[in-house]
C-alpha cells in the first residue's frame, strides 16, 4: 500500500483535469509567502561577491563587452545574460529587478513542485508541498539564501525538468535540464533522474532522442552565441585546479560540515517525517530520491561546500517530506509545517538584522575609488571583492574580475595551492598584456594580507613597482596610483 502511494504517477486530481479554482486559490497565497521569505534580500545593495561579479559582468556586457573574451568566468552565461535583461529595464545602480527576478524564480519552483505533489497524491499534497519548500528556501546564512545568485535560477529549471518528465514531455524536460546547466554547471544533475523516469515510462529510444536533442541545442546554441572555444574552456575545461581541495581539506570540510548543520535545522519540520517512513518501508519515489542523490553529489562537486550550493537540495527534500506526510497521522502534517515556520522565522530574523562588514569594507572602498578616478579611468581591484568596481561604477582594468582566477583563492582556499602558478591556464600572459595596453589609473590591494598578497605574487609586485606609488589605505586596503612622468 505504502509503496503503490508513493510511486503513483497520478492522482485523482489529475484524472478530473486541472482545478482553476484550485490555482487561483493557491497561487496568491505562495506569491505572498515568496515575497515574505524573500524580504531581506531588499534591504541590501548586495548581499555576496557573486552579485557583484554578475552586476559588473552585466555592465560590461551592455556596452559591448563579450562572454569569455572581455569578461570571464568560469560559468555559463544564462544568469549574466539575466542581469543585463534587468539592468536594461531598470537600470544598473540597484540590484531591485534582479530580486524580483529571484522572487519569481522561487515562486516558480514552488508551483511546479506543487504541481507534481497534486499529481501523485491530490490537492493537499500540492499545497504541503508549495508551502514547505518555500519556508525551507531561505534556511542558510542569508548571504547564500537571500542572494540573487546562480543556484537561485537554477532552482525553476530543474523543477521544470522533474515536471516535464513526469509528463512524459522528453523535449521539454531536455530544454529544462539544458537551461539548468546554463544557469549553473551543477545543475545539469537533474538528468540522473530524469532519465531514470524515461526508463520507468519506457519511451527508450524516441523519449531518448527527444530528451538529447531538448538538452543539447540550448548549450550548443549558447556556446554559439558567445565564443565556442572559451564556453568549453570556462565551462568545463579549465577549473580543473579549482575542484581540488588538496591542502585546504579542514578548512573546507569545516566549512561543509557548517552548513549542513545550518540546513539541517533549517529542515527540522521534513527531516522526521522521511525518516520514519523509511522506517516503515525503503521503497517508492526513486525518482525523487535519485534527484536527491544527484543534487547531493552536485554539492559535493568541486570539494568547495559553499552555502548556496545547498539550495539545490532543498526541492526534493520538500517533495520527499510531501510524499511522507501522506501517510502519517495528520497531526504530523502540522507539526511539520508548525516547526518549518518557526525555522523559517528564524531565518528571517537572521537576514533582517544579520550584520554586513564585508559590504561595509566595499562601500567605503568604492567611495575612495570613485574620489581618486575620473568616470573614464580603468581601475584595477586586486581582491575577492568585485562589487568594488560596481559601486564606484568605474571600468575594470582587467577581464578577470578577481585575484582568484590568477591565484586560485576564488575557491575559499585558505593558503595551500593558492598562487601565481595556480592561476587559469594562460591568464598571466593575457592579464600582463592588458596592463601593457590599458595601466589602469589605480591599483587597489585589497588582499589584506591574504595568500594572494602582491609579495606572493611576483608578476603583480612587478607592475606595483615599475610604475605606482603607494597614495594610501582604506581599511586594510592599500590604493597606489599611477607615477606622473
Amino acid at each position: 500500500m505504502l509503496a503503490e502511494l508513493l510511486e503513483s504517477p497520478r492522482s485523482v486530481a489529475e484524472s478530473r483535469g486541472p482545478d482553476r479554482g484550485y490555482w487561483r486559490r493557491l497561487l496568491p497565497a505562495l506569491a505572498l509567502l515568496a515575497c515574505v521569505t524573500r524580504a531581506p534580500s531588499f534591504l541590501r545593495p548586495l548581499w555576496n561577491p557573486d552579485e557583484g561579479y554578475l552586476a559588473v559582468q552585466a555592465r560590461i556586457l551592455a556596452t559591448g563587452g563579450e562572454l569569455y573574451t572581455t569578461v570571464v568566468d568560469r560559468k555559463p552565461p544564462l544568469v549574466p545574460w539575466l542581469y543585463e535583461a534587468a539592468f536594461a529595464v531598470s537600470g544598473s545602480g540597484s540590484l531591485t529587478s534582479v530580486r524580483v527576478l529571484a522572487v519569481v524564480a522561487q515562486l516558480s519552483t514552488a508551483l511546479l513542485l506543487a504541481s507534481l505533489a497534486r499529481r501523485r497524491w491530490g490537492d493537499g499534497a500540492g499545497r504541503t508541498a508549495g508551502v514547505l519548500y518555500l519556508l525551507v528556501s531561505i534556511g542558510l546564512n542569508p548571504e547564500d539564501a537571500q542572494a540573487a545568485t546562480f543556484e537561485v535560477f537554477i532552482l525553476p529549471c530543474t523543477a521544470a525538468a522533474m515536471w516535464c518528465a513526469d509528463r512524459r514531455r522528453w523535449g521539454a524536460a531536455g530544454a529544462a535540464v539544458a537551461c539548468a546547466f546554463l544557469a549553473k554547471q551543477t545543475g545539469g544533475a537533474v538528468l540522473v533522474p530524469v532519465v531514470w523516469l524515461l526508463y520507468r515510462h519506457g519511451a527508450r529510444r524516441t523519449g531518448l532522442v527527444r530528451l538529447g536533442v531538448g538538452a543539447v541545442l540550448p548549450v550548443l546554441c549558447a556556446a554559439l552565441v558567445t565564443d565556442p572555444a572559451g564556453f568549453l574552456f570556462w565551462t568545463v575545461t579549465g577549473s580543473g585546479a579549482y575542484a581540488s581541495f588538496t591542502g585546504s581539506e579542514l578548512h573546507v570540510l569545516g566549512r561543509g560540515l557548517a552548513n549542513t548543520a545550518i540546513l539541517a535545522v533549517a529542515c527540522a519540520g521534513l527531516v522526521p517525517p522521511v525518516v520514519r517512513v523509511l522506517r516503515i518501508a525503503r521503497t517508492g519515489s526513486a525518482e525523487l530520491w535519485l534527484w536527491l542523490a544527484s543534487s547531493a553529489a552536485a554539492v559535493l562537486l568541486g570539494f568547495h561546500f559553499f552555502g548556496h550550493y545547498y539550495l539545490q537540495l532543498i526541492p526534493p527534500i520538500a517533495l520527499l517530506a510531501t510524499a511522507a506526510l501522506q501517510i502519517l497521522p495528520r497531526d504530523r502534517l502540522a507539526r511539520a509545517v508548525l516547526t518549518s515556520v518557526c525555522c523559517c522565522t528564524l531565518f528571517l530574523t537572521w537576514g533582517l538584522l544579520a550584520p554586513r562588514p564585508d559590504l561595509q569594507h566595499a562601500q567605503r572602498l568604492a567611495a575612495a575609488v570613485a574620489q581618486r578616478t575620473d568616470p573614464g579611468d580603468r581601475v584595477l581591484v586586486w581582491g575577492i571583492h568585485p562589487e568594488i568596481y560596481w559601486l564606484a561604477d568605474r571600468t575594470p582594468a582587467s577581464r578577470f574580475l578577481t585575484a582568484g582566477l590568477l591565484t586560485n583563492y576564488s575557491g575559499g582556499r585558505n593558503g595551500p595551492q593558492v598562487g601565481e602558478k595556480y592561476a587559469v591556464e594562460g591568464a598571466w600572459p593575457v592579464f600582463r598584456a592588458e596592463m601593457a595596453a590599458h595601466p589602469p589609473a589605480l591599483v587597489v590591494d585589497d588582499s589584506r594580507d591574504k595568500p594572494y598578497a602582491p609579495n606572493r605574487v611576483p608578476s603583480l609586485r612587478r607592475l606595483l613597482a615599475g610604475g605606482y606609488e603607494e597614495a594610501g589605505t582604506v581599511d586594510g586596503a592599500v590604493l597606489y596610483v599611477r607615477e606622473r612622468n
